[in-house]
């Protein structure tokens, strides 16, 4: 599973005020425990006016790969601050995010086509919103992979984001996800699938069993990306478990491995 820690954000109040008090060591903090808890893509949200925002990821980004070298996931709504903030990474990550919406993918696929490292998430939204059904999500997503082609971006360089929303206010459950990301594994074998998991449970009680359970089921059609908290030792030794159960783990050696590097299971004194 490729995971995309989410502890670094400015929509989380801690992290929030961090920024505005510019607590280097907060940050810095904060990306050194995803890393050293696996963290495929360390993701960097300053969440602050857009006015301010090119200069906020460029301290943040600072912190961050002062004492990690993980890619980093530059996350913002505005592809013209991607634009920019990608510059001060030292090495290729994530571009977070783009959509069918606007001309989104026309600033940053070029990109992205000249610095063949770059990776990015294509949410499955429009200039319409977050279309109800899982065939008209599947419609963005075929504009979106005629765009890639057009560029000459290769599906092993997407994640894919169906747009999980919260599972109390949805009328099918998560039929329409799982349509979704299984139509996508089906069409291209090769694509990254992603999703915010705690997404699924907001205004839940208990919100960790709906995440495990979501989780589970997300993997079973074909997620293999995570936007999640990798220091939480519960999820993390699931997904390891579902890998092993699903066939995606030869002879159970990466959960192996994982438990015995402490990264899930009782802490280790």
């Amino acid at each position: 599973m490729i995971i995309i820690g989410e502890k670094i954000n400015g929509s989380i109040p801690a992290v929030a005020d961090a920024i505005a008090r510019r607590d280097s060591e907060f940050i810095k903090e904060r990306a050194r425990i995803q890393a050293e808890a696996g963290a495929s893509f360390i993701d960097c949200c300053a969440s602050v006016p857009e006015a301010e925002e090119v200069e906020t990821l460029h301290w943040m980004i600072d912190c961050i790969q002062s004492v990690t070298d993980v890619p980093i996931s530059v996350d913002s709504p505005s592809a013209d601050v991607l634009v920019e903030a990608y510059k001060f990474c030292n090495k290729p990550g994530l571009f977070n995010s783009v959509s069918g919406e606007g001309d989104k993918i026309d600033k940053i696929f070029p990109i992205m086509a000249a610095n063949p490292g770059w990776e990015v998430i294509a949410l499955l939204s429009d200039d319409t919103g977050i279309p109800k059904s899982a065939a008209d999500r599947l419609k963005v997503f075929d504009k979106i992979m005629a765009k890639a082609k057009e560029y000459g971006i290769s599906p092993n360089r997407l994640h894919i984001d169906p747009l999980v929303e919260m599972l109390c206010t949805s009328e099918n459950g998560i039929e329409t996800n799982t349509e979704v990301i299984s139509t996508v594994r089906e069409k291209y074998p090769t694509i990254h699938i992603t999703a915010a998991v705690s997404n699924i449970s907001f205004n839940l009680p208990v919100r960790k069993m709906i995440n495990f359970g979501f989780t589970v089921l997300a993997m079973n059609c074909g997620l293999d990306s995570a936007i999640l908290d990798p220091t939480n030792r519960d999820l993390l030794g699931l997904i390891y478990a579902t890998e092993a159960l699903l066939g995606l783990d030869d002879y159970c050696m990466e959960y192996i491995s994982a438990y015995r590097e402490g990264l899930f299971g009782p802490v280790k004194k």
